[in-house]
């Protein structure tokens, strides 16, 4: 369980260091392109022998995949920017956190890699922490305006980001599941991250020279303070799923509504953000859903 806890804090850390950007007037795309750089930095250092690389193959297809998924990692970002700008806020939220249904279905019905037998109250638990999730994400006067018959195809935007969000999650336990030992996360994260590095850079250059943005070198920094704890909860979150045997049917609901929970907690204390009748119905259900997704668990503990 405390890989849960640590991937959960490093997870709200993130989402506390990307709130802080507006007020410094940071380009979230350069931030978050330099973030990957530190993010390879930080698991260079947690990697205790680094002889490991050189019995890496970047030719081999589990070399190749996972410096695709780490492609994907920008592709995600990028439709989160886009999707709130054109969807609204309430869409990006609402498809970011529905998004683990897709790694819930595949972990159970195609991968078959839950370590436990799934009983109807954890199938209820995987059901009150999707419901759980879509009413924590609504925040007061965060409704969208209604949209003229002309531009329905802008919610083709959330759809896209929640395939693309539950693809990355999906894809980060299948292979790591399948071409990686256990205890090779920093490995595995570090040429993810590599490849996200690779198209990022190459966006950010395009961005420079073509579009004339200008380089900053507060965003550089602000990437770098993201891309550690950025890399920890990615890490941790690996652990936890090494620890659960790659089960993403029990993993991804927990770590999902834990970060849930922190982050409502935190926005509280450090910003003041109160939560509506429907948050704290949600808060509720994420409580009753982690108990019914892991009474197995808890009653081992006890």
């Amino acid at each position: 369980m405390i890989y849960f806890v640590l991937a959960v804090l490093f997870t709200v850390a993130l989402y506390l260091i990307l709130r802080t950007y507006p007020k410094y007037g940071i380009n979230n795309f350069h931030a978050i392109v330099f973030n990957y750089y530190a993010c390879v930095l930080t698991g260079l250092v947690l990697t205790p022998d680094l002889s490991v690389f050189g019995n890496v193959d970047l030719s081999s297809p589990a070399s190749l995949y996972t410096l695709l998924l780490g492609s994907l990692f920008i592709a995600a970002f990028l439709m989160i920017g886009l999707t709130t700008q054109k969807a609204g806020v309430t869409a990006t939220s609402l498809a970011g956190n529905l998004s683990l249904v897709i790694p819930v279905f595949f972990g159970l019905f195609v991968f078959r890699n839950t370590t436990k037998e799934f009983t109807i109250l954890n199938y209820t638990g995987l059901i009150l922490a999707v419901l759980a999730l879509g009413l924590a994400a609504v925040r007061p006067g965060t409704t969208e305006k209604k949209m003229s018959t002309g531009l329905k195809w802008i919610w083709i935007f959330p759809v896209i980001t929640f395939l693309a969000s539950g693809t990355n999650n999906t894809l980060i336990n299948y292979l790591s599941m399948t071409y990686y030992e256990p205890g090779t996360s920093t490995v595995f994260m570090i040429i993810a991250c590599s490849g996200a590095i690779i198209i990022g850079s190459i966006i950010v250059l395009w961005k420079i020279i073509v579009q004339r943005e200008k380089f900053e070198l507060k965003n550089m920094i602000a990437g770098f303070i993201l891309g550690v704890p950025n890399f920890l909860s990615l890490y941790f979150l690996l652990k936890a799923l090494d620890a659960y045997g790659n089960s993403a049917a029990f993993v991804f609901p927990v770590y999902n509504i834990l970060t849930m929970l922190v982050s409502a907690a935190a926005a509280w204390l450090l910003f003041r953000e109160k939560l509506t009748a429907m948050n704290k119905v949600g808060v509720l259900l994420a409580i009753i859903a982690i108990v019914l997704l892991s009474y197995q668990e808890i009653g081992l503990a006890i």
